[in-house]
């Protein structure tokens, strides 16, 4: 199934596909910090925290290799000085976007089924959900693994509709504020919404293919909201 062949509207949707970070909550301030520790165990310093915001959203490895030139090996030894800080304290340097928490319990009493589909470790996830009042209105939590094997979102999809056991996704909708996550839900004809108010830009949402485009928390909750009239 094509996502042309899918949702003509997001309010159609009954299960929502939902990325985390950019999406949930800004984790900006919790994951340049442990990049930044990261670096330092290999003698690079850096100062400007911004400059590490394009660590959200990719494989950790990809982005090591990317910005810094590191080998397959490298990285993984640097993902695992990141996980340090991250476990230890960078989880909690996150904050929920404005509204979201309640938006998505107006969705679960919907009778709405909201799917996590995040490419971090579903340890710090599930936490991190816990943590901010919002693990309750999710009837899976799906992430990546620990070892980095599975953090593409197209395998983080796949994971989550094998444990779902769902295989009509003619009402399945993906949100996020990356391409990645765009792409992924693609790989599974799942169409996507992309939010802006994250780290992706409206032109890198739109080439990826996303159907539907929200400014703020609010612009989401019109996106998606039914009409209760009888």
């Amino acid at each position: 199934m094509s996502p042309s062949a899918a949702l003509s509207s997001p309010r159609d949707a009954d299960y929502l596909f939902l990325d985390l970070d950019g999406t949930l909550t800004d984790p900006s301030e919790g994951i340049t910090r442990g990049v930044m520790y990261a670096l330092e165990r290999f003698h690079i310093h850096e100062d400007d925290p911004k400059k590490l915001c394009s660590f959200i959203g990719p494989p950790l490895y990809d982005s090591f290799m990317q910005h810094y030139g590191f080998d397959l090996a490298t990285a993984y030894r640097a993902i695992e000085y990141f996980q340090e800080y991250y476990a230890a304290k960078g989880m909690y340097e996150n904050v929920p976007y404005p509204g979201i928490c309640e938006l998505l319990h107006t969705w679960q009493k919907e009778g709405r089924k909201l799917v996590l589909a995040t490419s971090k470790p579903e340890t710090f996830a599930v936490r991190i959900l816990e943590r901010f009042g919002m693990a309750d209105a999710f009837t899976l939590m799906a992430g990546g693994d620990v070892a980095e094997t599975r953090v593409e979102k197209k395998l983080v999809i796949a994971y989550a509709l094998e444990r779902l056991g769902l295989t009509g996704l003619e009402r399945c909708l993906m949100i996020g504020d990356r391409k990645f996550d765009v792409l992924g839900a693609a790989a599974h004809g799942i169409p996507a919404l992309g939010v802006l108010y994250g780290f992706g830009t409206e032109e890198e949402l739109r080439q990826a293919g996303a159907r539907w485009l929200a400014n703020d928390v609010k612009s989401l909750a019109d996106l998606l909201r039914r009409d209760t009239r009888p």
